[in-house]
């Protein structure tokens, strides 16, 4: 085999290949036993005529075709692997140039990862995390333990009010018309919650057990319902009974109640603790996803596009698997949120530039670090695998050992994660403007 290249423009390469007669002939060969049983020639039964009368009775070309995929795809391969070149697309613009019993030569295109010029990763300045527990957190913490604790109450001595849980009938009408989806009966809503359409559930307080009441509203303009967004609409309801929420008190019986302490004092410390293990854990997270995104918006790629495509298409396939396991498609699933599958590959485009930028500067901090995954890192992946399975660890390993590479690569990759995280420098900075404030500021600039 003969290759040649050159460079159509950045991370796309031309190939030329010249293949040998030797895998001309597997190739031919190979066209010949797919199809030997579809020749018919006087004097032998199907699939038995030799494949020189074949030829000579059908004519040699017959066997090009099927013989030109099977050298292309064997000698691209051969010359991917003789070249270096790290892949990211399928060939494109595929030509045959020549083919004969001595000679074919193939043209093709194809995108190559790209070169990563890296920035700094080492040091980089993160924003410094309070991780401070205060004694209002930790009243939180017990007002929050006190409400799952909490028992609901009836009353009918008094209206609704801010707060209270009313099961409520409503049918909902638009120009005077009864619309779909508009009709409950012994609906729970809890006033205050936010969970209707703005203004609805204000207009309930003060309505007593049993009393009819209009409410009137508009529904939002990005209402998912294109019939009645920005409609105005009435509701006409009736409030069947009201509940409110009852608070245990807080004191020795409740923190006894509610853990393993025998005192309010002993559980206050024990929620302490904890809230401080969370907020640390917390403050850590956003320190490495903070210092792991400044090490990538440091770096300088051009990504070819069919990266990004990939990573489009990864995530409908990462999306499918789990919508499937409720029962429902994509297809449908699209239409519920108004949208198709253009539009869809269009709003997760730029989390997927993100995660493939993402991938290939901490592939090139790793390489950069020398950074390598030990035996006793991928046997724990594997062991994880087992485990899920319900398997021992030898026949993981047997089963999934074509996941070996992208197991390796993962694990390189949290490594330079690590690294970048590790080394990077908390310091104190001054709270970013609100979206609002930010906008003023840019349209003063």
């Amino acid at each position: 085999m003969q290759v040649k290249s050159h460079e159509i423009e950045k991370n796309l390469i031309g190939l030329e290949i010249e293949s040998t007669p030797e895998v001309i002939e597997e190739g031919l060969q190979e066209a010949f036993r797919r199809h030997r049983n579809e020749f018919r020639i006087n004097g032998f039964r199907p699939g038995k005529a030799p494949r020189h009368v074949v030829e000579k009775v059908y004519g040699k070309e017959v066997l090009y075709n099927d013989a030109a995929d099977y050298v292309l795809n064997k000698e691209y391969s051969a010359a991917v692997d003789e070249l270096g070149l790290e892949v990211v697309s399928s060939p494109k613009n595929v030509e045959l140039k020549e083919f004969s019993d001595e000679k074919a030569v193939f043209t093709l295109e194809v995108y190559v990862k790209p070169a990563v010029e890296l920035g700094q990763y080492r040091g980089v300045e993160v924003r410094k995390v309070d991780t401070a527990v205060t004694d209002d957190d930790v009243e939180d913490a017990l007002k929050k333990e006190a409400e799952k604790n909490a028992r609901m109450v009836s009353v009918d001595d008094r209206p609704a009010q801010l707060g209270d849980t009313v099961s409520l009938d409503f049918e909902g009408f638009a120009d005077g018309v009864a619309f779909d989806g508009g009709k409950g009966e012994n609906y729970s809503l809890k006033l205050g919650s936010g969970s209707f359409i703005p203004g609805f559930e204000d207009q309930l307080v003060g309505v007593e057990i049993g009393k009819d009441v209009d409410v009137n509203v508009t529904f939002p303009e990005n209402y998912q319902e294109e019939s009645l967004a920005g409609k105005p609409a009435v509701f006409k309801c009736r409030i069947n009974e009201i509940k409110y929420q009852e608070l245990p008190e807080i004191n020795d019986d409740f923190a006894s109640d509610v853990s393993e302490f025998d005192t309010l004092e002993e559980y206050k410390a024990d929620l302490r603790r904890k809230l401080a293990e969370r907020k640390e854990n917390s403050a850590k997270a956003a320190m490495r996803e903070e210092a792991v995104k400044k090490a990538v918006e440091a770096a300088v790629i051009d990504i070819p596009e069919p990266m990004i495509e990939t990573a489009q298409q990864d995530e409908i396939r990462r999306m499918s698997d789990n919508l499937r396991h409720y029962g429902m498609n994509i297809d449908q699933y699209l239409q519920y949120m108004g949208t198709d599958l253009d539009g869809y590959k269009e709003s997760i485009r730029p989390q997927a530039e993100v995660n493939v930028r993402t991938g290939l500067v901490m592939e090139a901090i790793a390489a950069a670090e020398k950074l390598e995954a030990s035996e006793e890192e991928v046997d724990k992946v594997y062991q994880d695998i087992a485990d899920y399975s319900k398997i021992d660890l030898a026949r993981a390993k047997e089963l999934y050992s074509f996941h070996d590479a992208d197991i390796k690569k993962d694990i390189v990759r949290r490594m330079a994660m690590d690294l970048v995280a590790d080394s990077a420098v908390p310091v104190d900075m001054p709270e970013e403007p609100a979206g609002e404030e930010k906008k003023e500021e840019a349209g003063e600039a």
